[in-house]
């Protein structure tokens, strides 16, 4: 099979060399939007100017982002203004090897990939092996991380596994969000209003008070509202439509001069309405769909497609607006003593996010609909009695942790090092219920007679996590004390509980003489004595699925993990430093609330394998073991700074999460994989003169699933591959001070981000889910420190996907109108930002 997209067929989500090769032809002429700037020597000649340092919290402590021996991309505040970011969803395309995009079916919710690592269904009984902490604290849902109303300091993206210092959740990494703290030194304001395209309207406004000279308060509010790029002529909200409102206040108080106690609250609030999947390829009239067989013709027939991007589709039911509702307590108490530093960080989270999609053909057919909103048709009326309601799945989610940390050093002896303790525990519902719509479409050659699908879903979970965990660092009075020696390790223990109720169930509507309909439940067709014999054969050997139910299916494991890591450091003089690490991490296991049956002593799945395993079952952790060897450097003075790391990863007992041929949701979660992958990351930074910063960084991943095997002891490898891993990314940016003033300045960013060839999802050998590689251009021009009111004013123009590229965030196979359908990502974007800071 050749897609057309691509001159390679799709046996392999690898790239063809070739395409390698160009990709290697974009990465150098990227480069020349900076790299002629520095080709001769007087242009980087030494003299007092360097690169700022840049400080980091990675390894739990503030030191250098040269002497951290992690893979490390750091956004500091400069960097954040310069470019315009105010919260995680805006660095989606800013780090090679990172990968950040909304979730399919919640606009609220980011799935997120380090070096190809991330989750691709988001479940609440299923953790991401991204940790995502603000502040310390760690933030176990996605739901509401597109949310931006803290100040931020510095945004810090750690690559590779970190379960020493961060725990479990980290086979792929962690990400820092570090927020701006109070200032008792000065009263402090800034607003930011923000206008462009699409109806853009975004103001952020912050104060800073002290209160005496200990004490400070700290007080930020958001409101933005956007229209979408995609217009719903049906009823309802538009596409992409979203507004937002949060708040947040920080305490910081110094109690003594050994004593600080920090506390801060957030909230916030989101309603949007989720994009649709664009029909690109119609279903194969020779292939099978599995359960969708029976209506593909029918689904196709009442679908819009297109291989571009469209500027509306509709829907059938209106399009009702989803909200996605965070609120959080976050203490920090740190005691200063003789004999070290003791450090305290609590934290409680709520949150409730309700997401509805439609997932229909977009011609509005009223004929086939693919949802959740009300149904009065027949089949809710013998089923339910009446109307089904309209259901917004919810998921409703609350979260506490405690941290106690120790840190001291025994200079005498060389020994820096801390210890901890950390708990943490949530309880949360998925609901998806009462009993409502999610399916109707008539059946191929039977006009008048329709599939209708019910369901009512309800997911709890109860989780607890335990873990004590050290790092000690010793700097022998050898070499000049340029060597480092570090040894870390965690113990943690999970315990996990789900409990599943579902309802599931099909209904035939016929009506073979018209003004007369009738419905009967698929299951009992077969047993109908006048029907049976004539009707089941055609609806159930189509491919129809049968009814499913689950009452009060619970499921309880337990998991225990000691991960260890060792570091080398070695400082070849004071601009210089080497590195080799060994590091550990695990990702807890869980239940997969997809699973199409109770345990493993039900036979066959419905692709008709038999797994050996079902809901109750389960799935056991991941293990991730990673080596790498690293260099952070700096060179001309301060004026270049380049770093860069080599890497392997191997993984055991992977969890392996994929979809059953044949169904539209069905999936199993098996420990059933062992995965390789190497890569190479480099990042480079240079001061051109006094005016021009030049920089880029590049990722190369080399990621392979080297053994699936099935319960029947087959390898089916060859069906899998990592997701999100493309082959080649890379950013790079020119930071130009175009004009000096006596009270002003012009600065201007121009910046570029290349994504390669990569899987979306499903299985591989459909190839259908495969994302063409991509590069957008964005820029920024800023008239900065205007006098004005005894501050300073600041006029920035920016621009988006400048070039107005065209490109998929996400694909999937499993739609019964289509075989491949895409969400696309933001077209050309513009605005005005203008700023005021006292």
């Amino acid at each position: 099979m050749t897609f057309k997209y691509f001159s390679t067929p799709f046996s392999s989500v690898r790239p063809h060399p070739v395409n390698s090769l160009n990709s290697l032809r974009r990465i150098l002429a990227s480069v020349a939007i900076g790299g002629v700037l520095f080709n001769t020597q007087s242009a980087l000649a030494a003299d007092a100017a360097r690169l700022e340092e840049v400080l980091v919290s990675a390894s739990k402590k503030t030191e250098s982002l040269q002497d951290t021996p992690i893979s490390l991309t750091v956004f500091n505040e400069e960097r954040l203004t310069v470019e315009g970011i105010s919260g995680l969803k805006d660095i989606a395309s800013k780090v090679p090897g990172l990968t950040i995009e909304p979730f399919p079916i919640n606009g609220g919710s980011l799935r997120i990939y380090i070096r190809g690592i991330g989750i691709g269904d988001i479940q609440v009984t299923q953790d991401t092996p991204v940790g995502l902490y603000i502040d310390g604290v760690y933030i176990a849902r996605s739901s509401g991380t597109s949310m931006d109303v803290a100040e931020l300091a510095r945004i810090e993206i750690l690559r590779g596994p970190q379960g020493t210092l961060y725990g479990r959740n980290t086979t792929g990494g962690a990400i820092n969000l570090v927020t701006r703290r109070p200032n008792v030194d000065e009263l402090e304001f800034s607003q930011i209003v923000s206008a462009g395209d699409r109806a853009l309207f975004r103001s952020k406004t912050s104060l800073n008070l002290p209160i005496t000279d200990s004490l400070a308060v700290k007080f930020a509010y958001l409101t933005e509202s956007r229209d979408g790029f995609v217009e719903n002529t049906g009823p309802g909200g538009d596409f992409g439509d979203r507004e937002i409102q949060g708040a947040r206040f920080d305490l910081g108080w110094d109690i003594s001069e050994r004593l600080r106690l920090d506390y801060s609250y957030d909230r916030s609030e989101l309603e949007f309405y989720n994009y649709t999947f664009q029909a690109v390829t119609p279903p194969d009239p020779n292939g099978n769909k599995g359960q969708s067989n029976a209506i593909k013709n029918s689904t196709q027939a009442r679908s819009r497609f297109g291989e571009n991007m469209l500027g509306s589709l509709a829907t059938t039911a209106p399009l009702e607006a989803s909200n996605s509702d965070v609120e959080g307590h976050a203490l920090i108490l740190s005691v200063d003593t003789d004999f070290g530093v003791f450090k305290y960080i609590g934290s409680y989270r709520e949150l409730i996010d309700a997401a509805y999609t439609d997932l229909g053909g977009g011609l509005g057919s009223p004929d086939y609909r693919l949802d959740t909103n009300r149904y009065d048709g027949p089949a809710a009326q013998f089923a339910n009695g009446g109307e089904t309601p309209l259901v917004r799945p919810e998921v409703r989610q609350d979260q506490s942790s405690h941290e106690l940390q120790f840190s001291s050093a025994v200079d005498d002896w060389g020994l820096e090092y801390v210890v901890g303790a950390y708990y943490f525990e949530e309880s949360a519902v998925e609901d998806n219920s009462p009993f409502h719509l999610q399916l109707t479409a008539p059946i191929d050659g039977f006009e008048d007679a329709h599939i209708v699908n019910l369901v009512s879903q309800k997911y709890e979970i109860e989780n607890q996590a335990l873990a004590v965990f050290g790092q000690l660092t010793w700097t022998p009075d050898i070499l000049d004390k340029a060597l480092h020696l570090t040894v870390g390790a965690r113990h943690s223990r999970d315990h996990r509980y789900a409990l599943k109720n579902q309802r599931d169930e099909v209904f035939i509507e016929y009506s073979p003489i018209a003004g007369l309909p009738f419905v009967l439940p698929l299951a009992q067709l077969a047993q109908n004595p006048v029907l049976g014999p004539v009707l089941a054969p055609i609806f159930i050997q189509a491919g129809l699925p049968g009814d499913r139910r689950f009452d009060n299916a619970s499921g309880d494991r337990r998991f225990k993990d000691d991960s260890f890591s060792f570091v080398t450091e070695y400082e070849i003089n004071d601009d210089i430093n080497v590195y080799g690490k060994f590091v550990e991490a695990y990702k807890s296991g869980g239940f997969n609330t997809r699973d199409p049956q109770l345990d493993g002593n039900q036979g066959a799945a419905s692709d008709g394998i038999d797994y050996g395993v079902g809901f109750a079952d389960g799935f056991g952790e991941e293990k991730a073991v990673t080596a790498e060897l690293g260099i952070k450097s700096e060179w001309l003075n301060g004026r270049l700074r380049i770093n860069a790391d080599v890497y392997q990863t191997r993984f055991d007992d992977m969890q392996i999460n994929f979809l059953l041929n044949g169904t539209i949701a069905d999936t199993k979660v098996l420990n059933a994989g062992k995965a390789k992958m190497s890569g190479f990351e480099f990042d480079a930074r240079a001061l051109v003169g006094d005016d021009i910063i030049v920089s880029m960084e590049y990722a190369y991943i080399d990621a392979e699933i080297t053994e699936v095997i099935d319960s029947f002891g087959n390898n089916v490898t060859q069906r899998y591959a990592f997701s999100a891993a493309p082959v080649n990314s890379y950013t790079a940016s020119a930071d130009w001070i175009a004009w000096r003033g006596e009270s002003a300045l012009v600065q201007v960013n121009i910046n570029t981000s290349y994504m390669d060839t990569r899987l979306g999802g499903g299985d591989v050998q459909k190839a259908f889910t495969i994302l063409r590689d991509y590069q957008l251009w964005n820029a920024r021009v800023s008239l900065d420190d205007i006098g004005f009111a005894s501050g300073k004013v600041s006029v920035s123009l920016w621009g988006k996907n400048l070039l107005d590229t065209e490109y998929e965030t996400y694909a999937i196979d499993n739609l019964p109108h289509a075989d491949r359908a895409v969400l696309w990502g933001e077209p050309l974007s513009y605005g005005i930002d203008i700023a005021y800071r006292y």
